[in-house]
């Protein structure tokens, strides 16, 4: 890894919040300065401000280049995997999850607090904290008996978020730049428990002892770097190596392309997946969780299911609820008042008739994955939305429905027509405060609603 010397680190400093281009073409030659480094440097830093807060705080951290910067784990990610683990080893009552404002890390953890720098202060603000742990005694015992391993470091996100609830942290990884490159970071951010590897991550798989805590993060690229979504095409690929991360570890935490249909791979993993974890953040899917473990019963049971969106969140037996909509088991209300989108990772589970019996609405057909309620509903995981009009698609209907209005945000769920066709038709221009959804209802109608947002 190369360090910066006094001219980079005083260049970075002074240009960290100007646009890298033109600096790239702008900035003067001096002797001893890295540009090249610097660059890395200040368009690592802007990512990180919004993407990883709390490393943009702290000044002594490196970045890798962009792509790389691009690729990993945000903040919140990185956090609620390290929730995962704790909750995972520990009773609710020893360690527990807590969202603070004040920004500050874990003091059994760190042996140093970051400090805010005055371009970051502003967006730490915002930033949310990682685990802290309770203060009593018992908690220290049970943080110094845990060990964990990241089997695929990578540039070491997750695994500095996960490492602070473990007394005894490794990261193994192959390229040795990524590892020189964590070891610094890593100490930069007080994680003094945190033993970096280089080497292949399968090897020392095969040649380490038992730990509490498994972690990897298969490459989803292939040789030729293209992407890659199937564990099986995945390095390394986890079908392979199940069995002896069961016998390696309590609990081994694997994340995959959200792309991938997760009643299937559960079913891949035959009866040693305990949890799924859907996780997405501004209504996208980032991540797919999977939380692997010796069967506690002969008979395999379901996995629990977690749907995450920022702070949304709710989690069910996968057992109890099935993928479709009960057709006819609820029909729908006589007074249609409000709309209900589930959020992203709600869509990803399939999970419908929970939406369903838990926040008492009705999806409106079959595939449509839209619901409506007479009465609004309080804490709904998704966006809502109060119904001003229904109708078909003749145009006495559309002409009542748009009411003059030229501008409108279209979707469409399970319908004949893509939003741009729609808006084609309707020839209406995007935005404004209008809402218009396209569906099907039960008894194979299209319809459009005409929305506001609540």
């Amino acid at each position: 890894m190369t360090i910066m010397n006094d001219e980079t680190r005083e260049f970075v400093a002074m240009h960290r919040n100007e646009d890298v281009r033109e600096l790239a073409l702008k900035a003067k030659r001096v002797e001893g300065l890295d540009l090249p480094l610097a660059l890395d440097q200040i368009a690592g830093w802007q990512i990180a401000r919004k993407k990883l807060p709390q490393w943009a705080s702290c000044e002594g951290i490196v970045y890798p280049p962009h792509i790389s910067m691009e690729q990993c784990s945000s903040q919140f990610t990185a956090q609620y995997k390290s929730e995962i683990a704790q909750t995972l080893l520990a009773p609710a009552a020893t360690v527990r999850a807590r969202v603070s404002d004040s920004g500050e890390s874990d003091n059994q953890t760190t042996k140093s607090e970051p400090q805010l720098s005055d371009s970051a202060e502003s967006v730490m603000q915002t930033a949310k904290s990682a685990f802290q742990l309770s203060d009593s005694p018992e908690s220290d015992t049970l943080v110094a008996k845990r060990a964990m391993v990241d089997l695929t470091g990578g540039f070491g996100v997750d695994f500095s978020y996960l490492a602070r609830g473990f007394s005894q942290a490794t990261y193994v990884e192959r390229q040795r730049h990524l590892c020189d490159l964590a070891e610094h970071n890593m100490a930069a951010l007080g994680l003094d428990q945190a033993r970096i590897v280089c080497g292949d991550g399968v090897e020392y798989l095969r040649q380490m002892g038992p730990v509490d805590f498994i972690y990897l993060d298969p490459a989803r690229r292939d040789e030729h770097g293209s992407r890659t979504y199937a564990i099986e095409d995945c390095t390394p690929n986890v079908f392979e190596l199940r069995d002896l991360l069961l016998a390696k570890s309590q609990y081994t935490l694997v994340k995959l392309s959200p792309m991938l249909d997760w009643r299937k791979v559960v079913a891949d993993f035959d009866g040693t997946v305990r949890e799924v974890h859907i996780v997405a953040t501004g209504n996208e899917c980032k991540e797919l969780l999977l939380v692997l473990g010796q069967q506690v019963h002969e008979e395999p049971s379901a996995p629990r299911v977690f749907c995450v969106n920022d702070n949304q969140r709710i989690d069910y037996d996968s057992a109890s609820y099935t993928q479709d909509l009960r057709i006819g088991g609820k029909p729908l209300p006589e007074a249609k008042n409000y709309l209900y989108e589930p959020n992203a990772s709600i869509m990803k589970a399939g999970c419908f008739d929970l939406v369903e019996e838990r926040f008492g609405v009705t999806q409106v057909g079959p595939s449509s994955h839209l619901f409506v309620s007479a009465t609004p509903v309080a804490d709904f995981p998704g966006r809502g939305f109060a119904i001003e009009a229904i109708g078909g698609m003749n145009k006495k209907d559309i002409k009542r429905l748009l009411n003059g209005t030229k501008q409108a945000n279209i979707a469409v769920r399970n319908f004949p027509l893509t939003a741009p066709q729609l808006r084609k038709k309707l020839k209406l221009a995007d935005g404004g405060p209008v809402y218009l959804f396209g569906t099907t209802m039960q008894g194979c109608d299209h319809v459009l609603l005409r929305t506001s947002k609540i």
